[in-house]
């Protein structure tokens, strides 16, 4: 469902075009720390060396079942804009060296109005890790153009920003009410303007699209009213009735 509104997202809520965000990270040499030796036994009574035995092996770290010593710690799923890993000028390539060459792939995912389009996917076979970048240079899988986390992504964005946050908190980390389209059509519930709240630009120069989706449980005759292609401002007694929350994030830098 990526991107099936995405271009709605980023020519409404964002009136520039989206390159790149980038990713702050542990580095990829990161292993399970090795193990200091113990030292040498000092000649002691069998009791006291039961003792010194017994706090050594209670002392002595193991690795998590699921992350075995020597195993490469999985990096942080964490968006930072700036120099790094999810920069203007990243690319595939530099993606692949994040996550290893098997985490990744250039494949068709959804674009607007049922069409499809190329992007670069993190870990396409697990929903939660899941990402999709899109690039300005396709023939060179490079220049991002927009990263979005969509689906079951457990992503987190600048500011905290990550999928199914509410309507309330979402309008806490604006400082502010902001703008957006009324549901259930093809742009529906993205965030037009930030209303120059805090939202309108995040740390590291990026700018974040959004899309809000109803909780299916509200009112049809409220949600009724809150519908199509016109603004809506998020503090209107009717959007928050529908008690909406984040559907879809995309991130990338103005040009």
């Amino acid at each position: 469902m990526i991107f099936r509104c995405l271009r709605f997202v980023i020519v409404a809520a964002i009136p520039f075009t989206l390159p790149s965000t980038l990713f702050a990270q542990q580095s990829l040499q990161d292993r399970w720390p090795v193990q200091d030796q113990p030292k040498p036994a000092q000649p002691a009574t069998s009791a006291t060396a039961k003792t010194a035995t017994t706090k050594t092996a209670a002392a002595k770290p193991t690795a998590p079942s699921d992350a075995p010593a020597g195993r490469r710690a999985d990096p942080p799923r964490l968006i930072v804009c700036g120099p790094g890993v999810f920069a203007k000028d990243t690319s595939h390539l530099k993606l692949a060296q994040m996550v290893e060459a098997q985490n990744i792939t250039y494949t068709e995912v959804d674009g607007p109005e049922g069409t499809k389009i190329m992007a670069s996917v993190l870990y396409p076979k697990d929903p939660k890790r899941r990402l999709e970048v899109l690039w300005q240079n396709d023939a060179g899988r490079s220049d991002l153009a927009v990263i979005s986390i969509n689906g079951q992504s457990g992503w987190v964005a600048p500011k905290g920003l990550k999928l199914g946050i509410p309507l309330a908190a979402l309008e806490k980390l604006n400082g502010r009410p902001f703008k957006l389209a009324g549901f259930d059509w093809d742009g529906g519930g993205a965030v037009r303007d930030w209303m120059g709240g805090a939202l309108s630009t995040l740390p590291g120069g990026c700018v974040a699209g959004m899309k809000l989706a109803p909780d299916p449980k509200a009112s049809g005759d409220i949600r009724s009213q809150v519908s199509g292609d016109k603004d809506f401002m998020s503090s209107d007694p009717l959007i928050r009735a529908t008690k909406p929350t984040i559907e879809e994030i995309t991130i990338g830098y103005p040009q």
